[in-house]
């Protein structure tokens, strides 16, 4: 059931999560000065009036709970997988707490009939379900479609034309990275890359320039783009935070919290295999033919 998969990185990361509380507050102040003249409940008021200040207050208000909301969001994927059901409910608690502080806020500042409270609050609900509701929704399928523009462009990373000569006795291809804007950032030799690392919405790539020196490259791309993108190559995820190019291990060990892989340079430190990933990577070691004959009695 696609409410109980995974939420995509995309929805949870930093520069995502700012874009929709951004786009979602414009959309809502726009429906709304559409909507005030139709409502026998609105008080809003944007002229010279003591509504105006109540006005703002509320918006500031409102805007403040949207960035503590999401703000938890992002703090809370570190230690906690959000669901598709989970993250919809999270947003309905976000519109409801917002119309809750509405209608509290109409009953205290008008001379409404508190008994009518819960018709404020249902046509409030209402009204903020679509002021809100809407722009998560597109928000939503826009990085989606960003999201599914770059893990194409990268699928492409082949027909990456180079100024190099094609050596017909070499299969070897360039891996190219593109960031989240579909523009070309990196293209290296297989053999010059280690490792991959995930930075919240960045990755690190390590790699050995042209005189043996390990450097790094940060580019803004999720590091799940990459795993898809080079899905039977050598490039295999250990980790949460880690890919590597396991051409450039030097040594697989067992350790008492788990597998560990010492890359081909003494200035890269062990990386740990998490349990997740680790019959991925011992599967590319098992199904290696053993480099030593079977000894004989």
């Amino acid at each position: 059931m696609i409410l109980d998969k995974k939420l995509p990185k995309y929805l949870l990361g930093k520069y995502q999560l700012i874009g929709t509380v951004t786009f979602s507050v414009l959309f809502a102040v726009v429906f709304l000065n559409i909507y005030i003249p139709f409502s026998d409940t609105a008080w809003f008021g944007l002229g010279n009036s003591i509504m105006f200040i109540y006005t703002l207050v509320f918006i500031a208000v409102s805007i403040l709970i949207l960035i503590c909301s999401r703000l938890l969001m992002y703090k809370s994927k570190s230690f906690h997988e959000m669901t598709y059901l989970a993250y919809i409910i999270w947003c309905i608690i976000e519109i409801v707490t917002i119309c809750g502080f509405y209608t509290w806020f109409t009953t205290d500042i008008t001379t409404a009939d508190h008994g009518k409270d819960w018709e404020v609050f249902l046509k409030a609900l209402r009204n903020g379900s679509i002021a809100l509701g809407l722009p998560y929704l597109i928000s939503g399928m826009y990085f989606a479609i960003i999201d599914k523009n770059n893990t194409i462009r990268l699928m492409n990373y082949e027909n990456v034309v180079t100024d190099e000569p094609v050596r017909p006795d070499s299969q070897k291809q360039k891996i190219t990275l593109f960031d989240n804007s579909g523009t070309l950032k990196l293209s290296l030799n297989p053999e010059n890359l280690y490792y991959i690392e995930s930075d919240d919405n960045y990755i690190k790539v390590w790699y050995t320039d042209s005189k043996g020196d390990l450097k790094q490259y940060m580019l803004r791309c999720r590091l799940k783009t990459v795993e898809e993108s080079f899905k039977g190559s050598s490039l295999v995820r250990c980790h949460r935070k880690y890919i590597v190019n396991l051409n450039k291990v030097s040594m697989l060990r067992k350790e008492s919290d788990g597998y560990v892989l010492d890359l081909a340079n003494e200035d890269i430190p062990p990386i740990s295999v998490t349990k997740t990933y680790t019959d991925a990577i011992l599967s590319h070691f098992t199904e290696q033919s053993p480099l030593l004959e079977p000894m004989e009695d």
